[in-house]
């Protein structure tokens, strides 16, 4: 069985090397949709496959990280990342360049290793993250995999290159959240509110 949730927030980006000149050449912004995505053939205490309550804690501030900010490629010109860092309070910085596909691979990874970490309460069995959905217009979206979120073809992402302004920091319930997933701590989750 899938479930999935979904998640909203707005973002400024530029996507270089993309063939449309606005897109590559602007700053421009879009309303995201992000569809998260669970599987499994088991239902936990609740009869569910995953509490969609527990959804509203870390998942969300990793994905709320993007909202009303600027993402930035680090490959991109050093002038530009400055200058943006400079006149924006939240920004994030990826190892990748800031498409749809990417922003899908990114959050997957950031994710997985929070699911990976979090040991359940309520008898939740063999849960995975199936994929997740990025639709940055109405008509176009892009669904990432595991196989996708991994592929070092499709450019490296690691966490040590994920970097959160300290206003996003601190917008999270736990402001040291992303130097626990780098440290492989354990999350516990919580009952649901």
């Amino acid at each position: 069985m899938i479930i999935r949730k979904l998640f909203k927030f707005e973002n400024a980006h530029i996507v270089r090397g993309c063939s449309s000149v606005k897109c590559r050449s602007s700053i421009h912004g879009h309303s995201y949709k992000v569809e998260v995505l669970f599987e499994s053939n088991y239902l936990d205490n609740g009869q569910m496959v995953y509490d969609f309550g527990l959804m509203k804690q870390n998942i969300k501030d990793l994905i709320e990280s993007f909202d009303h900010a600027i993402t930035l490629w680090n490959g991109d010109d050093a002038e530009y990342i400055a200058d943006m860092k400079k006149h924006s309070h939240r920004w994030v910085e990826l190892p990748v360049s800031p498409s749809a596909e990417q922003f899908a691979r990114v959050i997957f990874v950031l994710i997985d290793i929070l699911f990976h970490l979090t040991k359940g309460i309520n008898g939740e069995k063999e849960v995975k993250l199936h994929s997740i959905i990025v639709h940055e217009t109405d008509t176009g979206y892009a669904q990432a995999f595991r196989e996708d979120a991994y592929n070092a073809q499709m450019g490296q992402i690691t966490l040590e290159e994920i970097v959160f302004s300290d206003e996003v920091l601190n917008s999270f319930n736990d402001r040291s959240l992303l130097e626990k997933l780098k440290a492989g701590s354990e999350f516990i989750n919580p009952e649901s509110v």
